[in-house]
């Protein structure tokens, strides 16, 4: 019986793909990894959810490869954008979340949903919180292993 499995699939431009990652910082630091709570990444190619250079990274690959890139900021979470940086009144933080250099807090939308916003600095009663992703402007190592194409 000679039947095609996943892992012998490649993944191709229409491919649905789970995977773990592991992402470093230039320095060799980690930055994020799907490994430490065991829940892989899943991704449509062509959804927009990664960069064409990170699609780029996986065509060809098949379930059990594991590879390394490097991607810079444009080509991974991109570069900062100063319109995400707002600086609000201390007066909108409750005693049980103040505002502290460093604290990510999450932010409700005006449509309901969730926002994490990094708190930059605290200065009287303003506090610049940036909504930039935490890993935009950043270099990025990503070390791949493919689990699963379809």
């Amino acid at each position: 019986m000679s039947t095609a499995s996943n892992t012998e699939m490649v993944i191709t431009g229409q491919s649905t793909v789970v995977f773990h990652v592991d992402i470093k910082l230039s320095d060799g630091s980690a930055a994020e990894s799907t490994r430490v709570h065991n829940k892989p990444a899943k991704m449509r190619m062509g959804d927009g959810s990664v960069s064409a250079a990170f699609e780029a990274e996986l065509l060809g690959q098949k379930a059990g490869d594991k590879l390394t890139f490097t991607l810079p900021p444009e080509d991974a979470y991109g570069m900062p954008n100063p319109d995400n940086v707002y600086y609000l009144d201390r007066s909108k933080f409750s005693t049980d979340s103040p505002a502290e250099v460093g604290m990510i807090i999450g932010f409700t939308m005006p449509d309901g949903s969730e926002m994490p916003g990094l708190v930059r600095e605290v200065a009287g009663q303003s506090v610049t919180v940036d909504f930039n992703h935490p890993l935009a402007g950043q270099t990025l190592t990503f070390q791949l292993e493919i689990l699963e194409v379809q």
